[in-house]
């Protein structure tokens, strides 16, 4: 059958085109609408920073998995503060994480306040570089912020220390806390900010 468009009289339902033109109309339309959802999906994406830069920040559970109830700081097993653990992990499943060390009645006490997991080399700020590994951090108050000090955490060994300076824009005081590069991209200590960049 030959359907002859009529400009002057649309299709109806008594028609004989109509239920031709009907079908046609929907079968047209459907491929258009999965490709639409998947390119929705394909912009969510994309608009993630996250996802492009390979890091987000670590559920509990990531952070569980990697981090133990008690780490070896020098000749002590020291038990961390489950409820303080922060982290990013990446694409790859690299964590780098940290928590609060309960130091009280050990000889690490008023030396190390936390214990920073890297699975990724870290730099932090523009030239202290640090290798995959585990660290116990300390710090001290200075005039300028905070003088940060990095250990390896199995002999005590310092691998560096930085000047914390207060974080900006300001963010909510924590104890500690690592941001994923898509939002700050610091290791936050109280009010004070450790800038970071992550390597291959």
């Amino acid at each position: 059958m030959n359907i002859q468009p009529s400009s002057a009289s649309p299709a109806t339902p008594r028609s004989p085109g109509f239920w031709t033109w009907l079908l046609c109309a929907a079968l047209c339309a459907a491929p258009v609408a999965a490709p639409a959802s998947k390119l929705a999906a394909h912009l969510n994406r994309g608009n993630d920073s996250s996802s492009r830069l390979g890091w987000r920040s670590a559920t509990p559970a990531e952070l569980e998995a990697v981090l133990p109830e008690r780490v070896q700081v020098v000749k002590e097993h020291i038990e961390t503060e489950t409820r303080s653990a922060t982290g990013i992990i990446d694409a790859r499943g690299r964590v780098v994480a940290a928590a609060v060390l309960i130091t009280a009645g050990y000889s690490a006490s008023g030396k190390y306040y936390y214990y920073l997991l890297a699975q990724a080399p870290i730099r932090l700020g523009d030239s202290l570089e640090l290798p995959p590994g585990s660290y116990a951090v300390g710090w001290t108050r200075t005039a300028d912020g905070l003088m940060v000090r990095f250990y390896d955490a199995e002999t005590g060994a310092m691998h560096g220390t930085f000047l914390a300076r207060p974080i900006t824009p300001r963010a909510p005081i924590v104890s500690v806390k690592i941001w994923p590069p898509s939002q700050r991209s610091v290791i936050q200590i109280g009010r004070f900010a450790v800038p970071y960049s992550l390597g291959n």
